[in-house]
């Protein structure tokens, strides 16, 4: 049986992991930090980010893609290190942008909360962005309720993207020119609730809260389940056929395989995602744990 093992501690609110170039990779929420994590344990800071980082991904020359989530921005890192806007989502992003995977050819989706989700507003449905390589912006989807971690398959046929607040993961068929087709449930963990409904009902419906996640070499996925403070590996459908919980007890929010062999998993812990505690102390913690399937597809 896999166990997670404490890796890192002193953050604020680790997300959008990545293993990338022989590295992991992380955002610190509430430490506007983007660091790259070394080895033996070395997290040096390659990027401040003032309007607070989040997802994580790669273009095709090397340059890195950084969700912005308060001005609704996707920065875009060039390989000698000056910093750029790539898009600008102020026109779709109904909440704060949040998690974005980027497939071979440079094209990104990018999720937002849909609603004000610190402030404890009602949810409302959000939509999913389309970021062409050249950094042009669209719709892409609608009706998602708290549209969160994505992937890629590995033949890049297919986005699957976690509902947070929606009970489940939809996946998408990417067509040739970028469109997302053929809607469907990739895994349903109960029904779907109302939009409008306030938080302690909304909360009260969700079995799982579908957060950051990746997915394995046979085709399962590893999502972090923000409501239920664990790691679940899910088979197609729905089955959860395994689950990993850190010793403290604590909340997952997001995790990654990688590693040299790709049977690393890390996942990002903290007591909880209050904006108004996490901003404040240093107790978010990464954690890892070995397994017998590698990582597959993107990020």
């Amino acid at each position: 049986m896999a166990t997670l093992e404490p890796f890192i501690e002193g953050g604020t609110f680790f997300e959008g992991p990545r293993w990338h170039d022989g590295a992991w990779w992380v955002s610190d929420f509430y430490a506007h930090t983007v660091s790259r994590i070394g080895p033996g344990g070395t997290m040096d800071t390659v990027l401040e980010v003032p309007g607070q980082p989040s997802g994580l991904g790669w273009l095709p020359d090397g340059s890195m893609l950084v969700v912005s989530m308060l001005d609704h921005r996707v920065l875009r890192r060039w390989p000698d290190g000056q910093v750029t806007t790539h898009a600008d989502l102020s026109e779709l992003a109904t909440g704060h942008a949040n998690d974005l995977v980027v497939a071979r050819d440079g094209s990104a989706w990018v999720g937002n909360f849909g609603f004000d989700l610190m402030d404890g507003d009602a949810m409302q449905p959000a939509c999913l962005a389309r970021i062409a390589p050249d950094g042009s912006v669209s719709r892409a989807a609608d009706d998602l309720y708290f549209p969160n971690g994505a992937v890629i398959t590995p033949d890049g046929g297919t986005l699957i993207v976690g509902e947070t607040f929606g009970n489940g993961m939809t996946a998408f068929t990417i067509a040739a020119d970028g469109a997302l087709t053929d809607r469907r449930d990739w895994a349903r963990f109960g029904p779907r609730p109302s939009p409008g409904t306030d938080r302690a009902d909304l909360l009260k419906q969700l079995s799982v809260g579908p957060d950051g996640c990746c997915l394995d070499a046979e085709n399962h996925l590893w999502i972090a389940d923000a409501f239920n403070q664990r790691c679940i590996r899910v088979a197609p459908g729905g089955e959860i056929v395994d689950e990993l919980k850190p010793a403290n007890g604590q909340g997952v929010f997001a995790c990654m395989l990688g590693g040299d062999d790709g049977r690393t998993l890390l996942v990002c812990v903290a007591p909880d995602s209050s904006a108004r505690r996490r901003r404040t102390v240093r107790e978010a913690t990464l954690w890892t744990a070995r397994l017998e399937v590698p990582h597959a597809g993107r990020p």
